[in-house]
């Protein structure tokens, strides 16, 4: 037997929701992390729709919502000289109770089940650790460093390194390297990054200033929001992070020094703060040309590098991990055939490179609207006033793009998958509009039910459900029989509530343990046995 069912290299949030998936669904997961514990290190902060309802599924959803920034506080954007004059542009975005208010209003599949939620990576990843640790199925090894792998028919042998220069050999069935931008995984597979590197060094400040939040003067004060873009040729960008007390910085400049005298610009009032860490970024839109090899998998900034702008990267870490899961646990457990792992490249190789995309439109917005800085922005002269009232303008529409991503978290679909009963053509890829929609390959949209209920919540996590919609009266039987055939688990659920039918449009739909479309229809399959086989990779 070898030492653990899937090795995985690296604790970020990827790694580690891999871990909590893996060992929820009792496969057994070693995580191995070359850090001694969780860093303190704010690299992400928002939490979006689509992954809070991928958390909701495996339990998370509460106790990251407990975790994170308070559910009154608004999620608003300003673009600011600094934050002690009126803004140039505020973009009011909902806090998560609003949000919460609004889902629970909408009746059309519109709106997510779950709003987004700002939390930092540092307190994210603690969370995760603990879950992970709790699984029996799961162990954790700290101080580990990834060296080296060779694979075979029967699994992998890889070779890691303690803290204290000692190798050992662990032998697992499958490898995940979940290991970042500079994965030592990927580069020992030989995968490239290709795109766009290097378009521009930034340095990310990390502050503790315990009275900020309660003293911003923006209007009546105090401005509460999320992010602060401050017009200035150094593109500097504040940051709220989760507890309200911490806040991050970003700038183009060329020294920690210069980091302290730029948060003190952007603030502009007399206020007590400690700058905790200094570190330099640069930013890069890149993907990898492969996700696989064989036995051995990427997920995460392993194989995609964006630009934060649009809260892309993470987030799509994260989807790439629960993909992965269950596919895992299919292969692992039997019931999953050949082509089933190998689909995992082939749909999250897409997803990457449309969140690259995303970014990349993201971020072009923001740089046509800084573009507009001149030296005269804070002049109180006609020209001054001609610099700011024209850079408002433009970044009154360019800025949202950032922070109104809706279409890609919520509407990604999986195109011409081996997996999915695809049908030609399909609904436009948005990026910022989402339209519900069943076609084979999308999330199945949220519903609330007539008894208050969600619909994805009704949806087991394990195994393959038919949805029986609006009081059908067709046999699903066959289907049924042809998935377990496969010894694949399979859930026939009656929904009768009108409301599914009308915004699912079809009688009958078929979908995997991620709640993706695989089949719908009016009528059963033609050939049951043909849609069984794709949809469990055989």
């Amino acid at each position: 037997m070898n030492d653990t069912q899937v090795l995985i290299i690296g604790a970020g949030p990827v790694g580690l929701s891999l871990a909590v998936d893996l060992g929820q669904r009792g496969i057994r997961a070693i995580l191995a992390e070359k850090k001694n514990a969780p860093a303190f290190l704010p690299k992400m902060e928002r939490v979006n729709a689509r992954t809070m309802e991928m958390y909701r599924r495996m339990g998370l959803a509460k106790k990251i919502r407990a975790a994170g920034l308070r559910r009154d506080v608004p999620m608003d954007v300003y673009i600011v000289l600094d934050l002690t004059q009126p803004p140039l542009a505020r973009h009011p975005y909902p806090s998560v109770a609003e949000a919460q208010a609004a889902i629970r209003a909408t009746t059309d599949g519109s709106a997510p089940l779950e709003p987004y939620q700002l939390i930092s990576q540092y307190t994210l990843e603690p969370l995760l650790k603990g879950e992970a640790e709790a699984l029996p199925s799961v162990a954790l090894r700290w101080s580990t460093e990834y060296v080296s792998h060779k694979q075979d028919a029967g699994g992998v042998s890889t070779t890691v390194r303690s803290a204290d220069g000692v190798t050992t050999t662990i032998r697992s069935d499958y490898l995940v390297g979940c290991d970042g931008g500079t994965s030592a995984v990927r580069q020992a597979l030989g995968f490239k990054l290709h795109g766009e590197a290097n378009l521009r060094g930034f340095r990310q400040g990390l502050y503790y200033c315990e009275d900020l939040f309660d003293k911003i003067p923006i209007g009546n004060g105090p401005g509460h929001g999320r992010h602060y873009h401050v017009a200035d040729a150094e593109a500097t960008f504040l940051i709220m992070q989760d507890s309200t007390k911490y806040w991050t910085l970003h700038a183009s400049v060329d020294s920690d020094a210069a980091m302290e005298r730029q948060f003190e610009k952007a603030i502009g009032i007399a206020i007590n703060y400690k700058m905790l860490s200094c570190n330099p970024w640069r930013q890069n839109l890149m993907l990898a040309d492969r996700y696989q090899d064989r036995r051995v998998f990427l997920a995460g900034d392993a194989v995609h590098l964006v630009i934060p702008t649009g809260g892309l990267g993470m987030n799509s870490g994260v989807g790439d991990a629960i993909d992965l899961g269950w596919k895992l646990e299919a292969t692992l457990k039997g019931f999953g055939g050949p082509k089933l792992l190998g689909s995992y490249e082939h749909e999250r190789r897409q997803i990457g490179d449309r969140n690259v995309g995303a970014s990349r439109y993201a971020s072009l917005g923001r740089r046509k609207w800084r573009a507009l800085w001149r030296p005269d922005i804070r002049d109180d002269t006609p020209e001054g006033r001609q610099t700011r009232e024209v850079m408002a303008t433009i970044a009154d529409v360019e800025q949202r793009k950032s922070n109104e991503m809706i279409g890609a978290e919520l509407g990604y679909r999986y195109v011409d998958s081996p997996i999915i009963c695809d049908i030609p053509g399909g609904p436009e890829h948005l990026f910022r509009t989402y339209e519900p929609t069943t076609w084979p390959g999308a999330r199945l949209p949220h519903v609330w039910l007539d008894d208050g209920t969600a619909m994805q919540d009704r949806i087991p996590r394990a195994g393959y459900t038919i949805l029986r919609l609006g009081k059908t009266k067709h046999d699903s039987a066959g289907l049924t029989k042809a998935i377990a055939s496969y010894n694949a688990p399979v859930t026939e659920l009656d929904v009768p509530d009108q409301v599914a039918r009308e915004v699912y449009g079809f009688d009958l739909i078929l979908l995997r343990p991620d709640m993706h479309v695989v089949w719908r229809g009016n009528a059963p399959p033609e050939d049951p046995a043909d849609v069984a086989r794709i949809a469990t990779g055989h």
